[in-house]
């Protein structure tokens, strides 16, 4: 039907647009992926199908997923959450294996003769049902600032064993296909295998991986590190496979000895580009398993699957968090964010697939009502303080005794500053504040902080500045400053939000990683803006030129005018081939030689009307004179001049110079 170059050509184009469909959804990519493959497969367009080829790259997405979790795997991080993984994860994952082979049971007398369920199945449906999606929980707990909160912490405690109980599930699931009486030999021969490898890779491979690495390294060669990174990767992968073991646990092994070297940082940020097409791939095909027919003809059953798994992961979780200590809309809010099925749900639902430990029917819906909950997923965070507070009559408690604390220690105060935010940059501003006795209420989100800060008597609270009953108890009326000191522009905007509807005249200064967003704060309300890169080049050129003898007022003045100029004269920056894919859609610099035939010589800078297309000219270089583009000056052949705009600005505007 297709050569294997347009097959390649057709997911690739399909895997972009459905990408950029479910990024303009503010949806997961991975759910782009899924749809790319329903929509191309076998059971719907017919575009294309799976082949041996699809199914080895998207095998090998997984032993990249897999390595990526292996050089997050720390021993101390895992000590100091011990309680959290072991105790709270693990009754997780077994509790939701042991309920499904339960319900498995249950309704097995309920299923037609011909589709068989027997405890091998619910086991492995289990296993693939009690996973949860690390890929969409962290992002939306980041973008909401509640990773370092107790439910954070507790959600991120049970992903990490769910990750961790990839192994040995990816180990037994293949062996509960084989011939139940030779069960037991099956397996014992599994565990053999597995400890045999293990103890080899582990003793033998911490010895020679980081020295291995150490040789590698001193090479000073991207391309070299880049190979061996693949073949110790694959490598690892091979010598599991060759053991009769998933490779996808050699490929975790790896990753674990790479995490103890000081090369794990840039190790994990050069798999990524693998890992993720890779995985896309995995992920298509996947969605090609799916038949939409089958799923629309038994609608009613995938609903029951879908809103069966989800109420009793949310009840489990829940129910275990709350077991262990956690208050009511603690417990809720980890139940909530973990209640829908995970990427590693479909890795292990493609075994049982494979190994035909399910009925073909069964996979089909059980796959469908993962994809729908996943959907849901999101909606579900969302929206997760809105449903606590309506089923929790504590969270009203709390939240009520939270806001009142803050009011206490903010009711005799005037003049005050809100920090938003108490960690290092907040923790520095309050000792300055101290100094000068300016009093000062902090809110933060960290508990263990808040409870550390207040100890020691700094006046910080436990609470959200982005909330307006944060604000509002927090004396927002009676400051004279509010400081964010955490580098998020969607909360940032948020608070900005919410202090211009409750003290308009209220100044608002506001932390940023960079200038990209400088604009966007300003517009929103920002009295002041303060990016960190640009002000570390500040203060890096005011001491270089101090020791260089440039008289210390003129530096001040400087650096003074640079700040008023909301720093002009340093935004963009010339681009080159080590910049992220990130940094590269912030403004740039970029400079055009003018030849000859340029259709812009002898024409004014104001005729030219740049302005239209977003970029602006920052300098013109005439000869070895450097020259300040003015609206009068007439561009000459020979000229450089130097453009600053985003990529797409600068490009649209050059076209237009030399077209």
């Amino acid at each position: 039907m297709f050569t294997p170059l347009e097959l390649t050509l057709l997911l690739l184009g399909s895997a972009v647009l459905g990408v950029v469909a479910f990024r303009m959804m503010h949806l997961p990519p991975m759910l782009g992926y899924l749809a790319v493959g329903i929509l191309l497969g076998p059971h719907a367009m017919g575009l294309a199908e799976q082949s041996h080829a699809t199914e080895l790259l998207g095998e090998f997405g997984v032993v990249f997923l897999m390595f990526s979790i292996g050089l997050e795997f720390s021993l101390p991080k895992l000590k100091a959450m011990r309680s959290v993984v072991f105790g709270l994860g693990m009754a997780q994952v077994v509790l939701t294996i042991a309920a499904t082979m339960v319900f498995g049971w249950i309704i097995h007398f309920m299923l037609p003769a011909s589709i068989h369920l027997g405890w091998q199945a619910s086991f492995a449906l289990g296993g693939a049902l009690s996973m949860s999606s690390t890929a969409i929980v962290v992002k939306l707990l980041t973008e909401r600032l509640e990773l370092e909160s107790e439910h954070g912490r507790k959600i991120i405690g049970i992903l990490l064993f769910q990750d961790l109980a990839v192994v040995p599930l990816l180990i037994l699931i293949p062996a509960l296909a084989q011939n139940p009486a030779d069960l037991p030999k099956t397996l014992g021969l599994a565990a053999l295998k597995a400890a045999v490898v293990l103890i080899l890779l582990l003793f033998l491979g911490q010895k020679v991986m980081r020295k291995w690495f150490t040789i590698v390294v001193l090479r000073r060669s991207q391309e070299l590190f880049m190979l061996n990174l693949l073949l110790v990767t694959l490598g690892a992968a091979w010598i599991t496979e060759q053991a009769g073991l998933s490779m996808a646990l050699g490929a975790f092994v790896a990753g674990m000895l790479i995490s103890e070297t000081e090369y794990k940082h840039q190790v994990e940020e050069d798999i990524k580009p693998f890992r993720d097409v890779l995985l896309g791939l995995f992920f298509i095909t996947v969605g090609m398993l799916l038949n939409a027919r089958v799923v629309l003809e038994n609608w009613w059953l995938v609903l029951v699957l879908l809103t069966g798994p989800v109420l009793l992961k949310f009840a489990l979780i829940a129910g275990l968090a709350r077991l262990f200590g956690a208050s009511t809309s603690t417990s809720m809010r980890t139940g909530l964010a973990l209640a829908q099925a995970g990427e590693f749900g479909f890795v292990l639902l493609n075994v049982v697939g494979g190994m035909q430990l399910v009925d073909p029917f069964v996979v089909q819906v059980v796959l469908a009502s993962m994809v729908l909950s996943m959907l849901l997923a999101p909606f579900l965070i969302e929206h997760s303080d809105k449903i606590v507070l309506k089923f929790s009559a504590n969270e009203w408690m709390m939240q009520s005794l939270n806001l009142t604390n803050i009011a206490a220690r903010t009711m005799s105060a005037q003049k005050h500053v809100i920090v938003a935010g108490f960690g290092r940059s907040g923790q520095s501003l309050a000792t300055l504040l101290t100094e000068e006795k300016i009093p000062y209420q902090a809110l933060d989100l960290d508990p263990m902080r808040v409870q550390e800060a207040q100890n020691a008597g700094a006046n910080v609270s436990y609470g959200d500045a982005a909330r307006r009953e944060s604000l509002v108890a927090a004396g927002i009326k009676r400051a004279s400053a509010v400081v964010i000191t955490y580098a998020s522009t969607p909360s940032a905007l948020k608070v900005l939000h919410l202090v211009h509807e409750l003290a308009p005249e209220l100044p608002v200064i506001v932390r940023s990683h960079d200038d990209s967003d400088l604009d966007r704060l300003k517009e929103a309300g920002a009295a002041e803006v303060v990016p960190e890169l640009m002000e570390g080049s500040l203060m890096l050129a005011s001491h270089a030129l101090v020791m260089l003898g440039v008289p210390l007022r003129r530096v001040v003045h400087r650096v003074q005018r640079a700040r008023e100029e909301r720093y002009a004269s340093l935004r963009g920056y010339f681009h080159g081939a080590s910049d992220s894919g990130e940094e590269a859609e912030m403004v740039r610099l970029h400079s055009v030689p003018l030849g000859e035939q340029a259709s812009c010589i002898g024409k004014c800078v104001r005729d030219l009307r740049l302005d239209e297309n977003g970029a602006e000219i920052s300098a013109i270089r005439r000869g070895k004179t450097r020259l300040e583009a003015e609206p009068g000056m007439t561009l000459e052949a020979g000229d450089v001049v130097v453009l600053r705009g985003t990529a797409e600005e600068v490009a649209r505007t050059e076209s237009d110079l030399l077209a």
